[in-house]
Formats: C-alpha cells, sequence, structure tokens
C-alpha cells in the first residue's frame, strides 16, 4: 500500500551525510553574510512552495551549471523537494547564527576590556587604524563565558530551597 523509498534514496526526513554537509554550508554561508533574519523569512515565506522552488533551480540548472559546482547544486535541489528538510535548513541557519551572536559578545567584551583605562588619542587612533581582537582568543573567551554561564546556573540551582526560611522551618518541626 505505501511504496518503500528507493534504495539510493534515504527515508523522508533523513538526511544521508552529502546534503547534510550541503545544508551545513547554505546555513554557514548564510550567516557569514549575516542574512540570517531576511533568509529565515524568506524561507518562512516560501515554504509552501517549496517543490516549486525546487523545479525552478531544475530549469536554471544550465544556466548556474557554468556558474557554480554542479554537484552541489543538484544535491540542494533535491534536498529542498522535501518540506521536513527545509525545516532542518532553518534550524540549521538559527544554531549557526546562536553561535555568531556569542562570539559577537565575547569580543565586544573584549574589545571594551582592551580600551579600559586608555587614553582618547590611543582610542582614537585604533577607530582609524582598526582595532581587532584575534579570532582563537575570542572564541577561548566566549568559551570561558559558557563555562562561568554554566557553573553560575549550577550554583543557583544547588541554593534553591536553601534560604533561612528553610532553615527555621526544618528547626521548628525538630523542637517539636
Amino acid at each position: 500500500m505505501f511504496p518503500l523509498p528507493p534504495k539510493g534514496e534515504p527515508e523522508k526526513g533523513k538526511l544521508t551525510p552529502e546534503q547534510d554537509e550541503v545544508l551545513e554550508k547554505v546555513a554557514r554561508k548564510v550567516v557569514e553574510k549575516r542574512m540570517t533574519v531576511p533568509a529565515l523569512m524568506f524561507i518562512e515565506s516560501v515554504k509552501p512552495l517549496n517543490f516549486i522552488g525546487s523545479q525552478v533551480m531544475v530549469f536554471f540548472e544550465p544556466i548556474v551549471q557554468t556558474l557554480f559546482d554542479f554537484k552541489s547544486y543538484t544535491v540542494f535541489r533535491e534536498v529542498i523537494e522535501d518540506r521536513e528538510n527545509v525545516e532542518i535548513l532553518m534550524q540549521k541557519i538559527e544554531k549557526h547564527d546562536a553561535k555568531a551572536v556569542k562570539l559577537e559578545k565575547a569580543y565586544k567584551i573584549l574589545k571594551k576590556k582592551h580600551f579600559e583605562g586608555k587614553s582618547f588619542w590611543y582610542k582614537l587612533k585604533m577607530r582609524f587604524i582598526g582595532y581587532r581582537v584575534p579570532v582563537e582568543e575570542v572564541r577561548e573567551f566566549a568559551r570561558k563565558l559558557e563555562e562561568e554561564k554554566k557553573q553560575a546556573a549550577q550554583s543557583k540551582d544547588d541554593n534553591v530551597g536553601k534560604t533561612g526560611f528553610d532553615k527555621d522551618d526544618k528547626s521548628d518541626s525538630s523542637g517539636n
């Protein structure tokens, strides 16, 4: 009654490693270009037309073949045919955007720390020259911030229910 998918194709909603790699590549490029919000809005608005969009990609394939990597284009077209895969693409974009936001916050904090206590003229000079924090330093600082956040959350969880009022209640109940 329900046909099985052909042997070469994965089940609906499951991606092959090659398809997953192509979606990751697209998601990273969208976030790199800082087009997260417009891309998500566009994808969400045309999600019902994903199959038609994939067929339009078939129509433009000869033109695109001369400009881009043909294999990735074909894989992307096949992935976009399924609406569930469009949702997976949106999730990947959001995941990469969250990482980029964390790195950007860490960069701003490091930059602010660098300029603390510096003279006006130094700040002005660096504004014209362009101050850049090394990427590895930003990543390491972002990891430290995440660890501190996790430790703060754990210590907060450990202190739940350990207020002064709880001690009074325990002493009253044990004294009776």
